[in-house]
């Protein structure tokens, strides 16, 4: 069995509870959390008692466990006062609890104790609020993966479920900020990770649609341009290269044409590089975030997530539903065997 580390998220919101709820069933087998001990004793309550939650010294002691047992690996230099830090609120300590686990799992990941990482939800301003430089997971988890004395690798955001996956050029910034980042560069490399990518899940000739930037795609340069100056240009530097890229296309209309639900409708592409956080994410939520998982591409190991946010209006309330986060395990594990996604989209 891959063995697995799952950071909390944010102890604030519903990260702690979905994770409890994973470890009432057989998704999480082979799984460690790594986080606060009293912060899922917490969840367990919450999510209906009657789990044991077990704390262990090294990701490989679960194995002594008995069945549908919850083993935490605690991380150190946590807030001592964490689980003074209320539910469903922004909360600097829960900030900080969430980056030092990140940091540790990257740590463990990369010296060999675990395949991969999957990690439940953190808050945005919960993080800066600690003080930490990163506006998100892709960030963060990008700067840790560097070595010593090299740049940072460059990464990619996919969001996948079992009907799209879509890729961005450009994800926490401001959509002003986004528009400039759209280079002929970026956008070549995005396709190239892409590729890249659906290589080492199995398939090693993904049709790749671009889509635009513009309304329409610029409709040939009258409502903008980008599309003319940067990515067609794009484009046709990775056909050259031998990637089966074809765009730009309508962004309103290329999610429907990938979109994968046969028999009635096969998708026309296997991937769909998106150029703004919005662009991207919101056709494939909109098909549900309870199957979503976000995989970040260009790592040098296998991290993957629920498609979903902290929802710190149902923190607490035993309510939050584990099936994105037991969709990002599944997709983790079959990643880190190098079964990947091929042959089927569902990442369960």
């Amino acid at each position: 069995m891959t063995k697995l580390l799952i950071t909390m998220g944010d102890a604030c919101g519903i990260g702690p509870e979905t994770v409890a709820k994973l470890f009432r069933g057989d998704a999480a087998r082979g799984c460690v959390v790594l986080g606060d001990v009293g912060v899922m004793r917490r969840a367990a309550r919450l999510t209906g008692g009657l789990l044991p939650v077990a704390e262990v010294e090294r990701v490989a002691d679960d194995s002594g466990l008995p069945p549908r047992c919850l083993p935490v690996l605690q991380a150190q230099g946590l807030p001592g006062d964490l689980l003074d830090a209320p539910l469903g609120r922004v909360d600097a300590r829960a900030g900080a609890a969430a980056a030092r686990c990140i940091e540790q799992a990257v740590s463990l990941v990369r010296a060999g104790d675990a395949a991969g990482i999957v990690t439940a939800p953190i808050h945005k301003e919960a993080l800066a609020a600690a003080g930490i430089g990163f506006p998100g997971h892709t960030e963060m988890l990008q700067a840790l993966a560097a070595a010593p004395g090299r740049p940072a690798p460059p990464v990619r955001m996919m969001l996948a479920n079992g009907e799209l996956r879509t890729v961005l050029v450009t994800i926490h910034v401001s959509l002003r900020r986004a528009i400039e980042g759209v280079t002929f560069d970026a956008v070549l490399e995005t396709i190239r990770i892409a590729h890249a990518a659906a290589a080492r899940w199995g398939q090693p000739a993904p049709r790749i649609a671009v889509a635009g930037l513009n309304p329409h795609a610029g409709e040939g340069g009258l409502f903008g341009d980008e599309e003319l100056r940067v990515i067609a240009p794009a484009v046709a530097a990775a056909r050259a290269e031998g990637i089966a890229a074809s765009g730009p296309y309508a962004p309103d209309t290329v999610f429907m044409r990938a979109r994968h639900a046969p028999p009635a409708h096969p998708g026309e592409f296997d991937i769909v590089i998106a150029m703004t956080h919005d662009h991207g994410l919101i056709p494939v939520k909109y098909l549900g975030v309870e199957q979503g998982v976000n995989v970040t591409l260009g790592l040098p190991f296998v991290r993957t997530s629920p498609d979903h946010g902290t929802a710190f209006d149902i923190a607490g309330s035993g309510r939050a539903d584990a099936s994105s986060l037991a969709a990002a395990v599944h997709m983790a594990r079959r990643l880190a065997a190098g079964d990947g996604v091929s042959g089927g989209w569902s990442p369960r």
